[in-house]
């Protein structure tokens, strides 16, 4: 296995472990769940970068990253509705977002599935698809950083948490339109593929 899909996987595998420090309540674990989620981030920046340079993208590698993407910001976006269960007009936006990346998700994997057992190349990322993941990862380090200040350090004006809400939600959902977006533009490069008759 090469070094673009260890890092790959070491993604996947911190993804639990951010979760957890996420959601469960130890001292700065919000911090804690900073850090491990830019490290991972990283590695999603790295390992593409590295399989490229030194022309190591596999197949295994293109079905691999845009999964452990998919684990990594997906449970955030779940810690975040626990997060905001007691602020309902944000919880069912963050429900809302889940869900429509969770439906992109899934949809655009069935469709990689479709086409390569068609037959066909596995379809890279798009410049879509990478804006989705670049957005869902500034948004989400934002999200924990400004909860890193308001749940580790103390900042409680009610002024600063409010403009801290409305910035994520905004974030979030800009990120659903480019989840819908590359979700729509990957349709449409496979639909040669997609035959509801057979």
């Amino acid at each position: 296995m090469n070094t673009p899909n260890k890092l790959t996987i070491a993604r996947i595998i911190a993804t639990p472990v951010f979760m957890a420090a996420m959601l469960i309540n130890f001292p700065y674990h919000y911090l804690v769940s900073l850090i491990l989620f830019i490290a991972a981030s990283l590695t999603d920046m790295i390992d593409g970068k590295m399989a490229r340079k030194y022309n190591l993208v596999t197949d295994f590698g293109k079905f691999l990253d845009p999964l452990a993407d998919k684990m990594l910001t997906t449970a955030a976006y779940l810690g975040f509705i626990c997060m905001y269960a007691d602020k309902y007009s944000y919880c069912w936006q963050i429900t809302a977002i889940t869900f429509i990346v969770l439906f992109r998700e899934f949809m655009v994997s069935s469709v990689r599935l479709v086409v390569v057992s068609s037959g066909g190349k596995v379809i890279a990322a798009n410049m879509w698809g990478k804006a989705k993941t670049v957005s869902q990862m500034i948004g989400i380090i934002l999200a924990l950083s400004a909860y890193t200040l308001i749940g580790d350090f103390g900042i409680t004006n009610a002024l600063f948490v409010n403009i801290c809400d409305i910035v994520i939600i905004s974030l979030f959902w800009i990120s659903a339109v480019l989840c819908t977006v590359s979700g729509i533009i990957y349709l449409t490069a496979s639909k040669d593929y997609i035959n509801p008759s057979k």
